[in-house]
């Protein structure tokens, strides 16, 4: 049994022909996940906030069909430049989800970006769900992982034609 408590979670990794600094420019910026994501609509750095790095915050507005919008505070709570960005959604010591992007560089000038999903164990619209159809945690948990899924594959999708657009325009 999958349980929420347990912090589930869900990654993709693509190989990119792009270098660590051509993806970092790309997954430093909060805002470009909404131009492919089903759910984000719109995110951006807090602009009276302190500039990106740990403890910078991040506004969301998210909607999924169904189930309503809403609006998020995240906290970034990794920041190593051409390597690794994560942040927390809600309280960061008690986060709905935490994530992350992760680049790894590779041979001949390619890297592995990977991003990654874990839920919970703060308050969150899917713990509002389970907590009142606690005999359909493994349900829930499985629908909202593929949900995430399918928007991670789309976002590193359209993140590998990106970097690998701007790598050829640097060979030129």
């Amino acid at each position: 049994m999958v349980s929420y408590a347990d912090g589930p979670t869900a990654e993709v990794s693509v190989a990119v022909n792009a270098t660590p600094a051509d993806l970092w420019a790309l997954v430093s910026d909060p805002s470009l996940p909404a131009r492919f994501s089903k759910e984000l609509q719109e995110a951006g750095w807090d602009p009276d906030g302190p500039p990106p790095g740990i403890g910078a915050k991040i506004f969301g507005r998210t909607a999924i069909g169904g189930v309503g919008e809403w609006t998020t505070t995240s906290y970034v709570t990794a920041w190593e430049p051409e390597h690794l960005f994560s942040w927390a959604v809600g309280n960061k010591d008690n986060p709905a989800a935490v994530w992350s992007f992760q680049i790894d560089p590779a041979q001949d000038n390619t890297s592995v970006l990977t991003q990654r999903v874990r839920m919970g164990p703060g308050p969150s619209n899917i713990k509002k769900m389970i907590d009142e159809k606690p005999e359909d945690e493994d349900g829930i948990i499985e629908f909202r992982l593929a949900m995430f899924q399918e928007n991670m594959e789309a976002n590193l999708a359209a993140y590998k034609e990106l970097a690998e657009g701007l790598s050829e325009t640097d060979k030129r």
